[in-house]
């Protein structure tokens, strides 16, 4: 079920998705989030960062974000774990040990699927963001994958990686494959919160909410959840 909310300017978009997050987790004793890269949540983000100069503690919640790349080391700029402290965890009061990324390095790269698997298997998220690709994909679920995945390993399609180049020195730059929560696992989160601005996820908005259900566009699976809330801005929105 969709709980669909339309605003003017990404700050108004931002502001909503903050609500949305925050009407539910703050009457948890642990919330446990679901948190996203790129820069559709960003401005959720600082929306959390000025909740907590306000007084509000985060030192509770417990996180796990989607995917990180495969080939870079943790300290790169781009990295999601570098992303995560830059734009989030720095600012907060989360116990580093609370904090949950993906890791792609150091092991096995199934193996490093299996542990964070456990690691998810041990609570349920209370609410997960997510962003939407171009093409449709929710973390680094590309067209075609199963909606029974669980984290996994994956190559990133080319539109995704042209989409991603703009944070780098060039397309060659871009890594080829990522570790990434898988969609049956996104969709066991109890609430799903969605951020998409932009005519470029127009298209993806309209398969998820209004296509039919398919991998070839992964959040249309979103169809399927009890719970989800989607904050656009009216380009996003111009399809359905």
């Amino acid at each position: 079920m969709f709980n669909i909310i339309i605003k003017d300017t990404y700050e108004e978009v931002s502001l909503e998705a903050f609500k949305a997050l925050k009407k539910v987790i703050s009457d948890k004793e642990k919330p446990v989030l679901g948190l996203a890269t790129g820069s559709s949540p960003i401005g959720l983000y600082k929306n959390m960062q000025e909740d907590y100069k306000k007084g509000y503690s985060y030192k509770n919640c417990i996180t796990f974000n989607l995917d990180e790349y495969i080939g870079l080391d943790k300290e790169h700029d781009q990295t999601y774990w570098t992303f995560m402290h830059k734009n989030l965890f720095d600012n907060l009061d989360i116990p580093e040990e609370n904090i949950h990324i993906p890791s792609a390095v150091g092991k096995d790269l199934q193996e490093l699927c299996s542990d964070y698997d456990k690691a998810l298997n041990e609570y349920v998220i209370d609410i997960q963001v997510l962003g939407i690709g171009g093409n449709g994909h929710i973390g680094f679920n590309e067209p075609g994958t199963s909606f029974d995945t669980k984290t996994n390993i994956v190559e990133l399609q080319e539109r995704t990686r042209l989409d991603n180049a703009r944070f780098f020195n060039s397309l060659d730059e871009v890594p080829t494959k990522a570790i990434t929560m898988g969609i049956s696992s996104i969709m066991q989160a109890k609430n799903i919160l969605v951020i998409a601005t932009g005519l470029n996820k127009a298209d993806a908005v309209y398969g998820m909410i209004k296509g039919e259900i398919s991998v070839d566009c992964p959040a249309s699976v979103l169809q399927n959840h009890p719970s989800v809330t989607v904050v656009l801005d009216k380009d996003a929105a111009s399809k359905l």
